[in-house]
Parts: C-alpha cells; structure tokens; sequence
C-alpha cells in the first residue's frame, strides 16, 4: 500500500521528475507527457463515472481507472523486462482482453451503426465522449513516447482498446444505441 505523508517535495522545481527507478527525466519528456494524458483520461472517466452513478457501468469504469494508474506506473518504469512483479506494475494481455470481452458483450446488445456518432446524448455518455478523446489522445501521445523509449506493448494495446470500449459503453449509456446522436453528413448547409 501507498503511504504518503508529505505531498510536496520540492524536488520537482528545477523542471525534473522521477521514474519508478530513482532516475530522472524533464517533465516535458515525451513519456511525462503520456503519463500526464492517461491521468487526464482516468480523471475524465471519474467524471463520466460521477454523472453516470451505480451501476454495473460504473463498475467496469471504476476497474478502468484502476487499471489506468497502474499503466501510469507502467509508464514511469524504464526497462524492457515487462514481467510483472510485487513492486513492478506492468499491463499485462489479461487486462487487455477483459476489455476485450467487456467490449464484445455490450457491442452484442446494440444494433449495428448506421451512421458516425456525434459525442453527446445523456450526460453520462457525453461525459464518457469526452474521456474517450482524452483516451485517444494519451494513446497518441504514448505511441510517440514508444519512439524514442521502449514502452510494455501491452500498455499501448490497452489504451488502444480503451477508447473503443469506451466508445461501445457511450452506446449503451444512450439507450442502447437508441439515444446516439447521428451525424448527418452536410446537414446544416
């Protein structure tokens, strides 16, 4: 279990933070700003899981974030040995597949799309659009940071299939697909 007892270090101010290792690196490095993104993401999940309540949803979503801080903890641990251990958190091709699974057996609840989605419907779910964007986002950010670092390909996988879950889960919150807002391509010339 985490303790912390001082929130401030003051260790941080010469623009430098610390990896799992002891290292250090620039906070603008590219894999600080991956893990800057999957924290916004796991927030903007927090907010989503806030306007959505109970449920099994929030549940699944409440696991997510979980997940997300140990891919941030994965993230902030240079090496190329993605083993897991007792003080090594690293995602692994379980994590992935439950999303997987997870994604399988709501998209087998909806009706097939008829059109692009625009974000939106009930708060829940535009809540849950917007974290889908934040997650794409962090994606984008950790595949650059996977150029010139070498990062648990397992991490990359996750967020990948995190945005289509989330996207999935958007559907079911609207209704089943019955609430989403659809694009009309042209549809206000």
């Amino acid at each position: 279990m985490v303790k912390l007892n001082k929130i401030y270090t003051r260790t941080g101010d010469d623009g430098t933070t610390g990896l799992v290792d002891g290292s250090r690196t620039t906070k603008h490095d590219p894999r600080m700003q991956a893990i800057g993104d999957v924290d916004e993401a796991n927030s903007a999940i927090g907010i989503a899981v806030a306007a959505i309540g109970g449920g099994d949803h929030a549940a699944m979503l409440r696991r997510i974030q979980n997940d997300l801080f140990d891919l941030g903890a994965d993230l902030a641990t240079p090496g190329e040995d993605f083993t897991p251990g007792e003080m090594t958190l690293r995602i692994v091709p379980t994590q992935v597949a439950r999303l997987e699974a997870e994604i399988d057996a709501m998209n087998a609840a909806l009706e097939p799309l008829r059109s692009f989605i625009l974000p939106g419907g009930n708060p829940g779910a535009a809540a849950l659009h917007l974290a889908r964007a934040v997650t794409r986002r962090a994606e984008r950010t950790a595949v650059t940071a996977a150029q010139t670092v070498t990062l648990n390909p397992q991490a990359l996988a996750y967020l990948n299939r995190l945005s289509d879950h989330l996207f999935v889960m958007c559907r079911m919150l609207n209704a089943a697909g019955e609430g989403d807002i659809l694009w009309v391509p042209g549809g206000s010339r």
